[in-house]
């Protein structure tokens, strides 16, 4: 091993002692060895015992260590604080800016295990509680994680969003005539991405030469296509074609996924010359699928019997359900929320800020949520005839029971039940503590599921089906939270609740009035699972919303 190889080792030992709050002594001890090694004039390899041990700083206890890393690669004294400290904490060492002292908080104060959970704090502006750490330490620790995901190979389909439409805006600015287009996984609305496709008629040779006047691109042909790298940014593989016929094959082809391409391959086939992807279904006689549904193989059947759902739309969301504001971790006030809403052309807002048990988000005590209620009553008088319904976002405690007791409880026009801590559970205790919930007759809606964060932290282990099939029965909505990192419940699972007759819900899970944007991303997510908008809450006017929460407060009292 070389000297910086063994250095590394020490200084990670160094730093995650800090983090565990070890011998401060030692710790310190290990950095300086860590940085006095990086300054050997020469390699350890080539060093005597006698002559390594007698460097100062370094001694017996530190020479032997080094030696132990130089045989075996390792040393045990790392292993065993490894050991007992998780993967994501880890990876929040690679977030610059956040020392051992910022990551024991983060950590042992705000029990965030992850990257990914870390991020979500920041944009729920719930570090600024927390001594240390302002506003503009969140804003870094934001930028600095969005460049660390940037390389770690796949990204949100929000955070692909802008660079792709610029890309394609580019090239036809400076292609005229030439037809360009987005396919793959982006089209097909897949909430990560692992790259984006590109299809278009310019020759080849051309997008080479236009792409490569950007500095730090690489370019490489496989199989005729182009595969562009560019730092920090997804890669793009761009598909050139001769003609506009394979340009409408070929967007085709890369916009459905393997299953759904060859069962269309084996039932169907292309027309000899296309002027268009809609002439590909007219011409099989098949109703035109949207590309966000074509993933599954049974979609094609369901074209072929004129069966296709018309898919929700971001104008049919018609309010605001779930939401914070400075009531807990929001960063927004109840009336900002509620005129934000009002700008926007909603028709009502569901605030929902966090419960007791949620200290780390500044969760209501039933004193503070009696004070907001005043507001909102004030509000409403103000604002009518838009409305502000009163809810709370009641965490699924550890024993499936709802925090608050049912006197509390029937204060809310509704509850939206969500897991916020104990993510760790096997897969009976998760569905218990679960089904305990969506059984309690004053929950309204689950709350995004499974808890996921995606490409940071996979999600509870439910049992979907059991999970779906428990709220039509109890008549509790399904949220589909629309937070870009969230999208959960997942798409895959909205076919089956809308079989069993489960009403769902876009929800931005807003924290600002900038969030409301997520419904957005929602109804992307929601599309691919062929959402309706008449089997959607936050699609209800405000007249059969009001009949919804006349409907829940009725199953309180049953």
């Amino acid at each position: 091993m070389t000297n910086y190889e063994i250095a590394d080792q020490f200084s990670l030992l160094s730093k995650l002692m800090d983090i565990h709050g070890e011998n401060s002594f030692k710790a310190k001890s290990y950095g300086v060895a860590a940085y006095n090694i990086e300054k050997l004039p020469k390699e350890i390899s080539a060093m005597e015992d006698a002559e390594l041990f007698s460097i100062r700083g370094f001694g017996d206890s530190i020479g032997q260590k080094i030696r132990e890393v130089q045989h075996t690669g390792t040393m045990e004294a790392l292993q065993q604080i490894l050991e007992k400290t998780p993967v994501g904490v880890l990876e929040m060492m690679q977030v610059k800016g956040l020392g051992p002292k910022k990551i024991a908080v983060i950590w042992k104060e705000m029990a965030i295990e992850s990257v990914g959970e870390l991020e979500y704090a920041c944009n729920e502006n719930r570090l600024v509680n927390y001594k240390g750490f302002g506003t503009k330490t969140q804003e870094s620790i934001l930028q600095n994680i969005a460049f660390i995901r940037s390389n770690m190979g796949f990204h949100l389909w929000a955070e692909v969003e802008n660079i792709a439409n610029l890309l394609i805006t580019q090239l036809q600015r400076v292609n005229p005539g030439k037809l360009f287009a987005l396919g793959g996984a982006f089209r097909r609305q897949l909430p990560t991405i692992e790259h984006l496709d590109i299809i278009t008629t310019t020759d080849r040779s051309i997008i080479k030469q236009q792409f490569g006047v950007t500095q730090g691109i690489t370019i490489e042909e496989q199989d005729q296509l182009l595969h562009i790298q560019a730092p920090n940014q997804p890669k793009i593989i761009v598909h050139p074609v001769a003609n506009e016929s394979a340009f409408y094959s070929t967007l085709f082809r890369t916009s459905g996924s393997k299953d759904f391409i060859e069962t269309f391959n084996e039932k169907y086939k292309l027309p000899e010359a296309l002027n268009s992807e809609e002439q590909i279904f007219s011409f099989n006689n098949l109703s035109y699928i949207h590309p966000a549904m074509r993933e599954e193989r049974h979609v094609l059947d369901k074209a072929a019997s004129n069966q296709l759902p018309e898919l929700i739309q971001v104008e049919d969301i018609k309010s605001i359900i779930h939401s914070h504001s400075v009531w807990s971790d929001g960063s927004n006030t109840l009336e900002q929320m509620a005129k934000a809403a009002i700008d926007k052309g909603y028709e009502y807002l569901v605030i929902s800020d966090h419960s007791q048990a949620a200290y780390y988000a500044n969760g209501l005590t039933p004193e503070r949520i009696a004070a907001q209620h005043q507001e909102i009553n004030a509000l409403n008088e103000k604002l009518a005839p838009f409305r502000i319904f009163k809810s709370i976002e009641a965490d699924i405690l550890s024993d499936g029971s709802l925090d608050y007791n049912p006197q509390v409880l029937s204060t809310f026009d509704l509850v939206i039940a969500s897991v916020h801590s104990n993510l760790k559970m096997m897969q009976e205790r998760a569905m218990e503590r679960v089904m305990a919930a969506i059984h309690n007759p004053y929950t309204s809606i689950l709350g995004h599921p499974t808890g996921r964060l995606l490409l940071s932290r996979e999600g509870y282990p439910l049992d979907h089906k059991a999970i779906i099939d428990a709220c039509a029965a109890q008549n509790v909505v399904i949220e589909i939270n629309a937070h870009p990192r969230r999208l959960d419940l997942d798409w895959r699972w909205i076919e089956y609740a809308l079989e069993k007759g489960v009403l769902l819900s876009i929800d931005p899970d807003a924290h600002a009035v900038e969030g409301y944007h997520d419904v957005y991303y929602g109804v992307l997510a929601a599309q691919k699972g062929g959402l309706t908008a008449d089997r959607n809450l936050s699609s209800f006017t405000l007249t059969q919303f009001e009949a919804f929460v006349k409907v829940q407060q009725a199953k309180r009292n049953r």
